[in-house]
């Protein structure tokens, strides 16, 4: 496995996520040695479709992308549609993709990335019932397990998780992607 050692990598979320979404790209930054860090416009904690709870460290409002290695946008679908409606979340994923860093979204999480203006000439794939509007937005959308388009890893579900996994510890341990543009 790839060694995120010294990075920290952003997880943007809120109420009604899909909990292995979060859950289990969280548990293979850590135990890639990374620091995940999860950033929410509420304050506290979030809780996922299914109960989990998770600890919020930072709001959108206060996260720089300068202070991150990656990012991670799990799905749900309340998760992703609220998300895409803060600013500062999406001004945050926009940063991100400026800087070159690698970029996981999961399933509904695309339905940001779309906000976020940064799809035009990407090939993703997401929930099947996104891919008009990440057609829309510009994007090349599949339907296959994990896609991974120069530094942006993106997944279907979570059947797809342990793919995803591999490929998101894999791409922020390689670190700036140049084909990763805002």
């Amino acid at each position: 496995m790839a060694d995120l050692t010294g990075k920290k990598i952003a997880f943007v979320a809120t109420n009604g996520f899909e909990d292995s979404e979060l859950t289990e790209p969280w548990k293979a930054v850590s135990e890639a040695g990374g620091t995940p860090v999860m950033i929410s416009p509420e304050s506290g904690s979030i809780e996922g479709k299914n109960g989990h709870k998770q600890a919020v460290d930072m709001s959108t409002s206060d996260a720089s992308a300068a202070d991150f290695q990656g990012l991670v946008l799990p799905g749900g679908v309340v998760n992703g549609d609220t998300i895409r409606m803060d600013e500062s979340a999406v001004s945050f994923v926009r940063e991100i993709f400026a800087q070159h860093k690698p970029v996981g979204a999961i399933c509904h999480g695309g339905w940001i990335l779309a906000d976020a203006d940064v799809l035009k000439g990407r090939k993703l794939t997401s929930y099947a019932s996104l891919q008009t509007d990440l057609r829309n937005a510009g994007a090349e959308w599949v339907d296959e397990e994990v896609v991974v388009d120069a530094g942006l890893v993106s997944s279907r579900t979570p059947d797809d998780l342990p793919a995803f996994n591999s490929k998101i510890v894999e791409e922020f341990a390689e670190g700036k992607h140049e084909g990763q543009t805002a």
